[in-house]
Order: structure tokens, then sequence, then C-alpha cells
């Protein structure tokens, strides 16, 4: 919802008091200060940026998932330095940004001293979007590319039932005195976020978005989530796409593949248990200081071409009406983020 279309009771929070919040929210329902600030900053970012399936929206399934005894909170993540320019992370059963926000200078070090680092992450549960793991690592200049598996949702194609993650990359590269260029999908033809509102809101999904238990294509979102299965964009392009993602986070970080995420032990988990693989690159070392510019050469190719848009640009366009604004809450949303500041609420 953007702030022209908001509805009239609809209040417009400061970034850092939307931040408060829900920072507030986590810290009573068991996280560590740290950690609840970073899933915060996490989810009122994607608010900010327009992409409502992962802001908000997600707080009730972090408050049941720190209640259900699936993550801990409180874990500290084990980083080892397995090569010069490796760092592989044992989240410990914890959240995924928290970890992140652990190995990140390491891994700036590394790239600094090598030209590139690769970070594993295993035993971690990520929920937010994946843009905002890699944006911060092209404003310094870097390219940063990104894959997370998570909890089977999508068929194979040809499959019945769900098989693989959403799993969603993402990648960011550095432009001259503008914002990096972004792009973050998932490999499913729409994002489990995404079809879970257009069910809350009473909405049916595009054809092709899923299948119901029948293995039968479904719009309703209903039938995809309660014993169908999301499909993956472009049919087999896209399911081999996703078999990447399962091997670069689930195989190379040592993490588990999404068809063997178990939550059926704790009631109310909504978060996969799986892995990240973060690659970063100081393309500095490979072309010199010219990355930009011909980062600037594909951008005006795209433009002369008719693409108008690019990867990222509504998620910027939101970001700065925010900021001018304030970040759009319906009165309905903040009633049900000040109940949950009851340490006895329960979604």
């Amino acid at each position: 919802m953007t702030a022209e279309a908001a509805a009239p009771e609809t209040a417009y929070l400061h970034f850092d008091a939307l931040v408060d919040l829900l920072g507030r929210i986590l810290e009573v329902h068991g996280a560590p200060a740290d950690v609840a600030h970073e899933l915060a900053h996490n989810c009122a970012s994607a608010e900010r940026d327009g992409a409502l399936s992962h802001g908000v929206f997600r707080m009730p399934s972090y408050v049941s998932t720190l209640h259900s005894g699936y993550v801990d909170a409180k874990a500290i993540p084990q980083i080892d330095d397995v090569a010069p320019s490796m760092l592989h992370v044992d989240a410990r059963n914890g959240f995924a940004q928290p970890a992140l926000a652990k190995v990140k200078e390491r891994a700036l070090d590394k790239v600094c001293t090598q030209g590139l680092c690769i970070v594993a992450t295993h035993d971690s549960h990520h929920l937010g979007a994946l843009w905002l793991d890699v944006e911060p690592f092209a404003r310094q200049g870097l390219v940063a590319l990104t894959f997370v598996n998570g909890i089977s949702r999508v068929a194979p194609h040809g499959g019945h039932r769900p098989f693989y993650g959403t799993n969603p990359m993402a990648l960011a590269v550095p432009r001259h005195h503008t914002d990096p260029l972004v792009f973050d999908q998932a490999s499913s033809a729409m994002s489990y976020g995404e079809v879970k509102l257009a069910q809350d809101h009473g909405e049916t999904v595009p054809p092709g978005i899923g299948i119901d238990q029948a293995a039968q294509p479904t719009v309703d979102p209903k039938a995809i989530l309660e014993g169908g299965a999301l499909l993956p964009f472009g049919k087999h392009k896209g399911s081999s796409i996703s078999m990447m993602v399962e091997l670069m986070a689930g195989a190379l970080t040592g993490a588990a593949f999404s068809f063997q995420v178990d939550r059926r032990q704790h009631h109310g988990a909504q978060t996969s248990r799986s892995g990240q693989l973060l690659c970063l690159i100081d393309p500095t070392r490979l072309v010199g200081a010219g990355f930009p510019d011909r980062v600037e050469e594909l951008v005006q190719g795209l433009h002369d071409s008719g693409q108008a848009r690019l990867p990222g640009d509504r998620r910027y366009e939101n970001r700065r009406r925010s900021h001018s604004v304030g970040i759009p809450i319906a009165a309905g949303v903040r009633a049900r983020l000040d109940a949950l500041l009851d340490p006895a609420a329960r979604p």
C-alpha cells in the first residue's frame, strides 16, 4: 500500500519509531535486545520499502516461533575461519540476520585482503527480505550475492507435493552516485508471504501460482497453503534454479535441505532451520575502478531497449516516500502490533 492509497485511519510512523515498537515486541517475547533490534530493523526496513509481505506482517510469525521453542533467539554464532577467503558460520539454531551481523566485519576484512569472501551459514532461521542482506555491501562498493533455502512449499516441475523452499536469491551491485542495482526474487512463482496475504485479504492469486492437494491448478491461496503447493516460476527453468539454491544454501553450507526441515514437534513454529550462502566480491580486483561504469552501460542499454523500471526502483521510491511522510501503518495493523506487546499474547 502506498501513502496515497492509505485509508484515512492510517497513521504514519517514523522509521526509528517502528523499529523501536517491533524491537520491544520481540524483547517481550524472549529475544535479547541485540537480536530483537536486528530483526526489528529488518521488518521495519521491508515495511518502509513497501514489501508488505516481509514487513510487520511477519511479526506474529516471529512471536509464534519464539514461543514454539523451535529457534534459540539467544544463540551465539560460532564463526570458523576455514580458508583465506571463506568463513563458516554455525548459527546454532539462531536467527540468520544476527548471525550475519556478527560475521560482517570479518567478512569485510577478508574482502579487503583477498578480494572476495564466501560466508556459509548453517543451522539458521531466515524470515526476512534478502535485498536487505546484500544492499549494504553494494553501498560499500562490493558485489554481493546470496541464496537461502527454507521450508518445503514448492513442488518441483512435474511434481505433486512440496519439496523445495521458495528459495530466494538476491544480487546487489554498486552504481555511480545513486542507489545500488538490486534484485531479490523467490524461485517460486509467488512468495509465500504474498500468497498468505492474499489468503488473509480474501483474494485469489493469478493462474500458475500453485496447485491444490490433488495436484490440480488453483487460484485459491488457501488450497495452495493447506495441502497444496506453490509452483516454481518458469516451469522447469525455475525448478532448476530452486535446485541450485538448495545446493548452494543447503549442501554447500552443511544445512538441511528444505524437504528435511521438520517443525512438527514445535507447535507454532513458522521459520525454517536451514542455510544461507553469501558471496562478496571486490570488483576493483578484476576490472579496476570501472565496474560501476559497466553497470551504467548495462542500465542505459536496458532503458534504450524500453525497460523503464529497474529491479528495486519501486522499493527505493517507497523508501523515499516513507522518509518524507512516514511509514503507513493501518489502524488495524497497529492494534495487532500493540496487542503483541503483552507477554501473554499468542498469534
